[in-house]
């Protein structure tokens, strides 16, 4: 059966004048409402209002334009269904064989600032919505556009056939329902947020994490494997919103991505966000190997290679700068799987282009930002969910515990090596001197194991350098190897019932030891 009818109701206008002429062209009845409709006539194209077709005003300040029997039965209708035909044609129901709908930008407008409730209720849309769902339930005849990206396709295949394809419009429904569940849900989550808010403002609470978390994802690209060669795996991104971050990053050259290669990408990603220096880090198995925070990018990486250039063979490597020449020729000596930066200077893609298999990822504005959306990970029968950890050193909450105060230069590695702790796995110990990691001992099952993999690691004298652990010392041991090694001075979050212990340890060996009153746990 060939089109007949269009109804089209847009918010966003991309492309809808060439379109709907497309279809005036082949004397398409379109029917409108509201905005769409002015501009439609404004710009040439024969237009009949839905109010017109229906029988009834838009009302209640626009909230009905499109909820009704005529509009929703000229879409739900099943053309070859003999009762169906005979109830539509007692009632006077004409068929609507194609629906152009995009909703109101919800997103958009709850990203907003002093936002009210009442306004953001008011960008709640539920004719759209539900016309799309109607036309999508009926794709049998009916076709459902809710992205103006395939205007050009429908445009073509109607201009051809009369009609689209049984393909395409199973293809559109699809779509349509993912819109329609990813809008639901940024509507639930939001509404979830603001239940939170009013929880928070009258208990005095602390803010809670939503009673429901809505996921609408859709498959952005497969990847090479997953964590290992028979698994498979893919990149998913939010559907039907802007790509960012690591995600968004434009691969300039190099192999298929897999899975562990985003994993280390993200970790190597986030920890160069920490630092507003030219930084450098290698990452090796989500770990960071070395990290530096140098004068120039250059420097930051031979600094950040020196701490352990055994693993930081087949790395991945994160720059918080554009990685000029003179950097490229340092990091081209060594085998990387991985680089990605703010961008890369001419040059620097030169001599990068000669190891082929190198993959370089551009990250996008925004993309050595610190991650702010809620963290999940996946358990059988369930879903983890926990805020991102964004605690920074507060000032007013450090104390110092032993008798001698740490000098101004061993508090500022102090403050580095806290930061890289943040992103080394629990137990976590970091040495670190003259803005630069020296070992890092991670993973282990003890601290004061991870204390001595962090002396064996390193290839500088740890002489004069701090330490930075991303919990409490339970036992004075770990921090008598520390001294042991040549560490001076020593942060971590205190809280331990042997506190007294360690600090007594400290203090006998001459150590600074600050407290943060806050840990780093990263499992």
């Amino acid at each position: 059966m060939a089109v007949q009818r269009a109804l089209i109701s847009v918010f966003d206008k991309t492309g809808i004048m060439d379109f709907a002429k497309r279809l005036a062209a082949m004397k398409i009845e379109i029917l409108s409402t509201g905005g769409t409709a002015k501009l439609l006539r404004e710009n040439g194209v024969a237009v009949r209002d839905v109010s017109d077709f229906t029988g009834w005003p838009e009302m209640l300040g626009g909230r009905v334009k499109t909820l009704h029997p005529k509009v929703h039965g000229g879409l739900l209708f099943r053309r070859k269904h003999a009762d169906d035909q005979k109830q539509v044609a007692q009632h006077g129901i004409a068929p609507i064989d194609l629906v152009v709908v995009n909703l109101y930008p919800f997103e958009a407008t709850a990203a907003r600032a002093g936002l009210s409730a009442e306004e953001l209720i008011e960008n709640i849309d539920i004719g759209g919505p539900t016309m799309l769902r109607s036309a999508a339930k009926n794709f049998e005849s009916v076709t459902a556009v809710s992205d103006p990206a395939d205007f050009e396709r429908v445009a073509k295949e109607i201009e051809s056939a009369g009609d689209t394809t049984f393909a395409t419009r199973l293809e559109l429904a699809r779509k349509v329902f993912a819109t329609t569940s990813r809008y639901d849900g940024m509507i639930t989550t939001e509404l979830e947020r603001l239940a939170a808010a009013s929880e928070h403002i009258s208990l005095g609470a602390k803010p809670v994490l939503p009673e429901r978390v809505h996921l609408a994802l859709r498959r952005q690209q497969e990847l090479r494997y997953g964590e290992n060669p028979h698994q498979a795996a893919a990149l998913y991104a939010p559907a039907g919103r802007a790509q960012e971050g690591l995600a968004a990053a434009r691969q300039l050259q190099g192999k298929e991505l897999s899975y562990n290669n985003f994993v280390d990408l993200e970790a190597a990603r986030s920890l160069a966000a920490e630092f507003e220096n030219p930084a450098a880090v290698i990452i090796k198995h989500n770990n960071p190997c070395g990290t530096a925070e140098q004068a120039t990018l250059r420097d930051a990486y031979l600094k950040a290679l020196a701490c352990d250039p055994v693993s930081a063979f087949g790395g991945v490597l994160a720059f918080n700068r554009q990685v000029d020449a003179a950097t490229a020729e340092e990091v081209a000596k060594l085998f990387v799987e991985c680089i990605a930066a703010s961008g890369f200077a001419a040059r620097a893609k030169e001599i990068f282009a000669a190891k082929k298999n190198l993959r370089l990822l551009e990250l996008p504005p925004g993309g050595l930002e610190p991650e702010h959306e809620l963290q999940l990970k996946r358990i059988l029968g369930g879903m983890l969910v926990q805020q991102p950890d964004l605690g920074g050193l507060n000032d007013s909450e450090l104390r110092t515990v032993t008798k001698r105060m740490p000098t101004p230069e061993e508090m500022h590695t102090l403050r580095f090596a806290w930061k890289v702790a943040k992103h080394v796995k629990s137990n976590a110990i970091v040495f670190a001197k003259d803005g630069a990691t020296l070992g890092v001992g991670a993973g282990q099952m003890s601290r004061v194991d991870s204390v001595k993999i962090a002396v064996m690691k390193a290839q500088s004298p740890l002489a004069g350098s701090v330490v930075a652990s991303d919990a409490f010392f339970p036992f004075p041991d770990g921090v008598e190897e520390a001294a042991k090694a040549g560490a001076t001075a020593v942060i971590q979050p205190g809280g331990s019932v042997r506190d007294p212990d360690v600090i007594a340890a400290a203090d006998r060996l001459g150590l600074a030891m600050v407290f943060t009153g806050m840990r780093h746990f990263l499992h």
